[in-house]
């Protein structure tokens, strides 16, 4: 079912046999018809990850990066609207020499290629494919599909690992089996027998439950992993590893561990429990009232978690919505009580004003803030407003008709705009970066050139960078291709930064991302 965990398992599968001496990738598997994840809602979906060559995939994309510190691309990431669009793209061009293309064998056929590409370009001795959606939908039955054909012909080489959730009504206390016997049984009906159950539950499952599992299915105990819930995802490969899941995989493949090194891993999980320091942060935005603040700034969340950490603390993280502060200006003393100020990215100009005034609080009352991509732009307004008197200064997309357009949008983006093409056509990916030296951040980065991912469609307008320059919101990273603002810096604050880019699709466990790293820590 959704949010049951298969990202977080199909990232430990890959770390866990990373940490054994074998070269891993990984693959989504969406079902939508989307050709990407770019036009979705974050709200409905969760968050738009960006990888290094600008694709716009699942946010489990973000799991894969930060558990195994690999990069992705396009190549690990298949939808059914691109299986499709590719078919279609080959029979229009005469690729299938005037056969009939049916949808079984080409769909499946084509996911089959593609998982093999990816195999080939990451150089991967082992591929772990996730499929999104659950057993017995009806559209991720191409998908299983493909599995089984894979299966047929290469039956010592493609293994399938279930991730069913055992239930625990309340009223009996126990995990139950029973949905996740009939789960099996609807993948045998798809041609596939899973070759290992990960259970997940609340609690960790007893043996009389894994015996069960064992006779409906016909497989060994010890392929029946338990999955309970934990406090933080990077414990799951240290739990799994807890139930001897790396030395069962290679068993039943029939290979030999070359190394068992989880100790990083399993050192950062130790060190996590220990924390008891908390530094307080405020993310300000304005796509709180939906399904999940969670998986919309996942990586912003991680990004956090990774740099308090680092700094000996553990995060408190206060969800702030920006128009709250438009209904009722005097909220915004509860900044106050926090120690550091998040804005995230974000499209349209639904709380903008709400955004506005909590960076005016943060940059007035010494409060480090931290400002990604829109709240990069925001920054610059609110700075234009309040400290130059352009009391009409606006982004152009929330304000079309401002006289101080602060951020713009270049000639490409307009033209796209103009002819409604949205679906990856943001700039979009990692771009290069120059740091001005002698600022909090060249000192961060210890570098004068960078490469961070982008996504977005506004740029800050040139018009204005010497007069914010010379006013104190000192211009510090320059895009040397297109010479695009990308970075600003309150000179005279303990922490006020704002990126053009997206610094969080880059933090990892035990690599936290620069920026936010210092951010934490002048939040202490």
């Amino acid at each position: 079912m959704s949010s049951v965990g298969k990202g977080i398992a199909a990232a430990s599968v890959s770390k866990i046999l990373q940490s054994r001496g074998y070269r891993v990738a990984n693959i989504k598997c969406d079902m939508y018809v989307n050709i990407d994840a770019g036009t979705i809602r974050p709200a409905e979906h969760g968050e738009v990850f960006v990888g290094e060559d600008g694709v716009e995939a699942d946010q489990d994309l973000g799991n894969y990066e930060r558990f195994t510190d690999q990069i992705c691309t396009h190549d690990n990431y298949i939808t059914t609207g691109q299986v499709y669009l590719e078919v279609i793209r080959r029979e229009r061009n005469l690729e299938y020499h005037g056969e009939d293309v049916e949808v079984v064998p080409d769909i499946p056929n084509e996911i089959i290629r593609r998982i093999k590409l990816c195999q080939k370009k990451n150089k991967a001795e082992i591929v772990v494919v996730e499929f999104g959606g659950t057993v017995g939908e009806y559209q991720v039955l191409l998908f299983l599909e493909a599995a089984r054909m894979m299966k047929m012909k290469d039956p010592e080489n493609i293994f399938s690992i279930m991730v069913s959730y055992l239930p625990t009504p309340s009223l009996l206390g126990e995990p139950k089996s029973k949905p996740t016997q009939y789960a099996i049984r609807t993948l045998n009906s798809a041609g596939l027998n899973p070759d290992f159950i990960l259970c997940r539950s609340d609690r960790p499952v007893s043996d009389s439950i894994k015996n069960t599992i064992s006779n409906v299915c016909s497989l060994p105990k010890e392929r029946i992993i338990s999955a309970p819930d934990v406090g933080f995802i990077y414990d799951v490969p240290v739990n799994f590893e807890a139930e001897k899941l790396g030395a069962v995989f290679l068993k039943t493949f029939g290979l030999l561990s070359r190394k068992n090194d989880l100790k990083d891993w399993q050192k950062l999980s130790r060190k996590i429990k220990g924390l008891k320091k908390e530094v307080k942060i405020a993310i300000v935005g304005k796509y709180f009232n939906f399904k999940s603040c969670r998986d919309t700034y996942i990586s912003v969340i991680e990004a956090i978690n990774h740099s308090a950490w680092a700094n000996n603390c553990v995060p408190k993280i206060l969800w702030l919505d920006s128009e709250e502060y438009e209904k009722n200006p005097k909220k915004i003393k509860e900044l106050a009580k926090v120690d550091g100020i998040v804005v995230p990215g974000g499209f349209g100009s639904r709380g903008t004003e709400g955004i506005i005034m909590a960076i005016r609080y943060a940059r007035e009352n010494n409060v480090p803030f931290f400002g990604l991509c829109l709240g990069m732009q925001l920054a610059c307004v609110e700075f234009a407003r309040n400290v130059l008197g352009k009391k009409k200064a606006h982004a152009v997309e929330m304000d079309p008709k401002t006289p101080d357009p602060i951020i713009h949008v270049n000639p490409r983006q307009a033209e796209n705009i103009k002819h409604n093409r949205y679906g990856g056509t943001l700039r979009l990916g990692a771009y290069p970066c120059t740091l001005k030296s002698g600022t909090k951040t060249f000192a961060a980065y210890g570098t004068k050139e960078i490469s961070e991912r982008h996504r977005h469609r506004y740029e800050f307008n040139n018009d204005y960078r010497g007069m914010i320059d010379k006013a104190g919101l000192k211009i510090v990273g320059i895009n040397p291709e297109a010479d695009l603002v990308e970075i600003v810096e309150l000179a005279k604050h303990p922490f006020f930064i704002g990126v053009q880019f997206h610094p969080e699709f880059k933090s990892r466990p035990l690599k936290p991302h620069p920026l936010f790293k210092a951010f934490i820590k002048a939040s202490l």
